[in-house]
């Protein structure tokens, strides 16, 4: 399919990027791994595109004061390396190898995949359960949201046609913090039907903090605060795992009237994923 004309902007500066968007119709093009596809298929036909690749001050990553703050031109493949630190740079290295295939990882970028909000999609999951905040950029001046609140359906955000997503900030996880991922994927160039992470925190021998996301079990990302419960002040033992397990399946993922196949995906998964967790601390 031939996509339909539309006009390309080589933006410079952030102020560029917001005037661009002041239209309303304009598309944000930072990596351009799922935009391209959507504007080739006829999914999405913006009249503009605005690229943002040459805008300096969107390419930083930092980590201040236990705070991971991401911008718009960070690409997945950065997280495969020790640019971050400490038990959350393990946990995203862990997960970012489950992103697409080395190409789409040099190009396509954490914000982008955000904002585009896929359902089954990986960083998603991991904003919406570790807390994210998410900075939106608009003709208003700046507006925080909670990653939680900020998708509301799939391929649904909160963000404005006129807004950009600015900057991410991701709080850094406790020492003893072990994470987990595992996934049901027909090929490494789909995305998951099924998956499932952890990042589960052993203090004197009890867990003591405990995260569980869910991906593609709902409309939005879900967060396992049911099998999280199951885990707070336990040993991590299997009996822990198997009972976390159980609770995600039956009480935190929300399956379709025909889910009987998902529910055990999501007890397998889980399950796989809280026993990496278990290994890597």
């Amino acid at each position: 399919m031939k996509p339909a004309p539309m006009e390309y902007l080589a933006a410079r500066s952030p102020d560029d990027v917001l005037d661009a968007l002041a239209d309303g119709d304009t598309a944000v093009l930072a990596g351009g791994q799922s935009l391209v596809l959507d504007v080739v298929s006829g999914a999405a036909r913006p009249r503009r595109v605005v690229d943002i690749n040459r805008v300096p001050e969107f390419a930083g990553l930092s980590e201040d004061a236990g705070v991971l703050r991401v911008a718009p031109l960070v690409r997945h493949r950065t997280f495969e390396s020790d640019a971050v630190g400490g038990a959350l740079g393990d946990m995203l290295r862990i997960i970012v190898r489950h992103i697409g295939h080395p190409p789409i990882r040099a190009r396509g970028t954490m914000l982008g995949s955000l904002a585009y909000a896929h359902p089954a999609a990986e960083w998603p999951v991991v904003a919406t359960v570790l807390g994210a905040q998410f900075d939106l950029a608009g003709p208003g001046g700046r507006r925080t949201v909670a990653a939680e609140q900020f998708f509301t359906g799939p391929f649904q955000t909160l963000r404005q046609p006129e807004e950009l997503l600015a900057e991410v900030r991701l709080p850094a996880l406790p020492a003893g913090t072990g994470a987990g991922f595992a996934e049901h994927r027909r090929s490494h160039a789909k995305y998951a039907e099924v998956a499932a992470m952890a990042a589960v925190t052993v203090t004197d021998g009890l867990v003591s903090a405990a995260v569980i996301g869910l991906v593609n079990v709902g409309p939005c990302p879900v967060r396992a605060r049911a099998a999280e419960r199951t885990l707070i002040g336990r040993e991590f033992c299997d009996a822990a795992i198997t009972a976390a397990a159980e609770a995600a399946a039956d009480l935190d993922a929300q399956h379709p009237a025909e889910g009987r196949d998902q529910r055990r995906a999501v007890r397998v998964l889980t399950r796989r994923a809280l026993t990496q967790a278990r290994e890597g601390w």
